[in-house]
C-alpha cells in the first residue's frame, strides 16, 4: 500500500550541478539540483530569485555548469550554505581554483571533473518567484582522468554524487546495472 506524502519535490536521483558565474570580478559558485539537459545543446536551470547567481547571469549572460564529485563534497556543500550575497570572499574560502573560460564570460572551477561552458539563451521570471534559465552549451571540458580508451567520459571515474531530496543527503553513484536502449529489447521482441 502507498502512503500519500502530499505535494513535495520528491524525485530521485537529483543531480548536484555546480553553477559558476562572475560576480563583478570574483567567482561565485552555487549547487543546483533543479535542472539538467533539456536538448542536445541546451541546459535548463531553475533558480530562486534571491540567489546572487541570478543577478550574475543577467549581467554576464554566461555560466559554467560542473558535475560535483566526492573529493570536493565539502566544498560543494559549502557553496550551498554560504551566500555570495553575504560572503564577498565565498569562493576564496573554499580553497578551490578557477580559470576564465576561453569561450564564455564565466569561470571554470578546475577541480571539478566535467564542465559545460554555456551562454544564456533565455532568462524567464516564473510565477513561483524564481527564474527559469535556458543555457546553450558551447563546449564540454572533461578531465583526462575521467575518459575511457575511446575518449568518452566513464561515469565510474567521475566520483560523482547525487542529492536526496527526501532526506537531504548525498549519495555516491553506484555501479552500472544495464545498457540503455538494450536491456528492454527482449520485451520489444515479445520475449
Amino acid at each position: 500500500m502507498k502512503k500519500n506524502l502530499g505535494v513535495q519535490p520528491y524525485l530521485f536521483p537529483m543531480p548536484v550541478l555546480m553553477i559558476a558565474t562572475y560576480n563583478d570580478d570574483t567567482v561565485d559558485v552555487m549547487p543546483m539540483a533543479w535542472g539538467g539537459i533539456c536538448a542536445e545543446n541546451m541546459v535548463s536551470l531553475n533558480l530562486e530569485a534571491d540567489h546572487k547567481t541570478c543577478a550574475n547571469l543577467k549581467k554576464r549572460m554566461a555560466f559554467t555548469i560542473s558535475v560535483a564529485d566526492i573529493p570536493h563534497l565539502k566544498e560543494s556543500d559549502y557553496f550551498g550554505i554560504a551566500s555570495a550575497n553575504r560572503f564577498a570572499d565565498k569562493f576564496a574560502r573554499s580553497g578551490l581554483t578557477a580559470v576564465k573560460s576561453e569561450l564564455v564570460d564565466a569561470p571554470i572551477v578546475t577541480e571539478y571533473p566535467v564542465t559545460l561552458e554555456c551562454t544564456v539563451a533565455e532568462i524567464k521570471e516564473e510565477c513561483y518567484g524564481g527564474y527559469h534559465v535556458l543555457g546553450e552549451i558551447k563546449s564540454v571540458l572533461a578531465d583526462e582522468s575521467t575518459l575511457d580508451e575511446k575518449g568518452k567520459v566513464d561515469v565510474s571515474k567521475l566520483n560523482a554524487f547525487v542529492f536526496d531530496q527526501f532526506r537531504n543527503g548525498y549519495y555516491a553513484i553506484g555501479e552500472k546495472v544495464g545498457q540503455a536502449w538494450n536491456a528492454g529489447a527482449p520485451l520489444v521482441k515479445g520475449k
